[in-house]
């Protein structure tokens, strides 16, 4: 009887678990089928604001001595600018040692620190660095402490994220927790989508972690993998004006965020009266847009007041978002530019932990771009859902098969010699690293990276919120540690072509991937 029971509960559990993901299949597709109908209805599209990210009179170019690459001269044009020291930069490549990071300036911050992250974990590593900052709140009461989490995933479970954080709102007026609720998410869809599956229509993907002037820009979120056997990439820089500026753009996205009481309950902030899910859909977006071109507006406005750039920076940084649904493209316009911009004789890479690249970074990369290209993705057995129950056991799958197409793709156009695509596997290890790397006419170290959340895929673009900072520097040691940094994941990644043409993909992958690819 016992193996009956244990059989009935299993085929129960089965069922369920097929109901909620055919459930979640039909939800998307009411969804897709309302943002094409809110086309004829006068909803904001995203294709026409990317000019609020490009200024006409932006020319900052020509108050520098020397830029080392002509052909990326754009950045100017199309992103703010900040010119640093590389003596301030630091590129971290082990999950270890980003954490000792956050957990050594999360002790000694003295006025603000201010985190965004898709989630904070539930383990012991993540309550040790919620008890540091406790600690250092409890003993200054000058310390300001902003955290920004996303709204699905930070309460997904009876334990989570919200109430992880909590003890820091209880005990401290100085402490405030935001949320972010996408726009998207509302109607039916809410009320019906279950956990995780409410995750697919867009999220707060930022990993920015501040400790006054110094900025950790990542990919990695907040838990216990990505301290420890989850590989991204990490850089650590300590300026005041870089950190300054993303620390605005975390209180700009708090501002249309939920906001966490003392008590556990959510409100609108003071500034914001459009509740994600209830007001107008076009209402918010246009509002939020309209706060974040105002927030454009004044750093450019104040970078062509300065007039005393510090000349003997060897390093400029560049930071781009990326707010598709909200109607904000930036980070995508620049990294298709960079895309675009390779040269022959040079040579661009490019990775990402899940391989789903738009249809524009594809033909940018294939048709436009001269520079010989190496890609490196996750290997199946790499993916963080390998392993998973159905559906989700499937992805590392559908991102084969999104790789295999792309390399059908280069075959198409004749293009094989001038790409390698590898895979990454180490074992009992993840890969989750994003980013760009650009040598210049065949030098062995990269002189531009581009670093932070985006996966340069259809979620980046479409769905998330990202933060990037595209990195150019002169200067040889910071090159030679960007190059560590890139022969640090070459050395567990092997050449992949073979293996995608040859590996089987389930039916019932193909057909979601058909359906649902701008989803992953």
């Amino acid at each position: 009887m016992k193996t009956i029971n244990h059989v009935k509960q299993k085929n129960t559990k089965f069922g369920s678990q097929i109901i909620s993901y055919f459930l979640a299949i039909f939800l998307a597709t009411i969804n897709m089928i309302r943002r094409l109908l809110s086309t004829f209805i006068d909803f904001p599209t995203t294709a026409n604001h990317h000019d609020y990210f490009k200024p006409t009179d932006m020319k900052t170019q020509k108050r520098y001595n020397y830029w080392p690459l002509e052909n990326f001269s754009f950045l100017f044009d199309m992103s703010p600018c900040f010119p640093v020291n590389s003596k301030n930069i630091r590129i971290i490549s082990e999950p270890s040692d980003f954490y000792d990071s956050l957990l050594r300036n999360a002790s000694a911050a003295k006025y603000r620190i201010s985190f965004a992250s898709l989630y904070l974990g539930i383990g012991k590593m993540e309550s040790d660095l919620v008890k540091a900052i406790q600690t250092n709140i409890t003993e200054n009461n000058d310390l300001k402490v902003n955290i920004l989490l996303d709204f699905t995933r930070g309460t997904r479970g009876k334990k989570n994220s919200k109430l992880m954080i909590m003890p820091l709102v209880e005990q401290s007026k100085n402490c405030n927790l935001s949320l972010y609720h996408t726009p998207m998410l509302r109607g039916i869809t809410k009320k019906l989508a279950p956990a995780r599956w409410n995750e697919l229509l867009g999220l707060q993907h930022m990993k920015i972690y501040i400790f006054d002037d110094v900025l950790i820009l990542s990919g990695a979120n907040l838990s216990n993998d990505y301290f420890t056997n989850r590989q991204d990439r990490y850089i650590e820089i300590k300026d005041a004006n870089v950190s300054n500026f993303f620390n605005d753009v975390i209180g700009k996205v708090q501002e249309f965020s939920m906001q966490v009481d003392a008590n556990g309950d959510t409100h609108m902030h003071d500034s914001w009266n459009l509740l994600p899910y209830e007001s107008s859909y076009k209402d918010f977006v246009v509002e939020a847009q309209r706060r974040f071109k105002e927030f454009f507006k004044s750093v450019y406005d104040k970078q062509n007041n300065i007039h005393d750039f510090d000349e003997t920076a060897d390093t400029w940084i560049f930071p781009t978002i990326e707010m598709g649904q909200i109607g904000i493209h930036h980070d995508s316009l620049v990294s298709n530019k960079l895309l675009c911009s390779g040269e022959a004789g040079s040579t661009l890479k490019l990775t990402s932990g899940y391989f789903n690249l738009t249809q524009t970074y594809m033909d940018s990369l294939v048709k436009k771009c001269e520079a010989d290209c190496s890609i490196i993705m996750a290997h199946p057995n790499a993916n963080g859902f390998k392993g998973s129950k159905f559906p989700s056991g499937g992805i590392p799958d559908a991102y084969s098969l999104i790789a295999r197409k792309f390399y059908e793709q280069i075959k198409e156009h004749g293009q094989e010699n001038r790409f390698s695509l590898l895979e990454y596997e180490r074992e009992n290890w993840t890969y989750h690293a994003k980013g760009l790397w650009y040598h210049h006419n065949g030098s062995s170290m990269p002189c531009m990276t581009v670093i932070g959340s985006s996966n340069y895929g259809e979620r980046s673009v479409h769905r998330d919120l990202e933060a990037q900072v595209c990195l150019v520097t002169v200067n040889k040691e910071l090159q030679k540690s960007l190059k560590t940094e890139y022969d640090h994941l070459l050395r567990y990644s092997e050449t992949a072509e073979k293996q995608l043409l040859q590996r089987l993909i389930p039916n019932w992958v193909k057909g979601v991937v058909f359906f649902f690819k701008k989803f992953f």
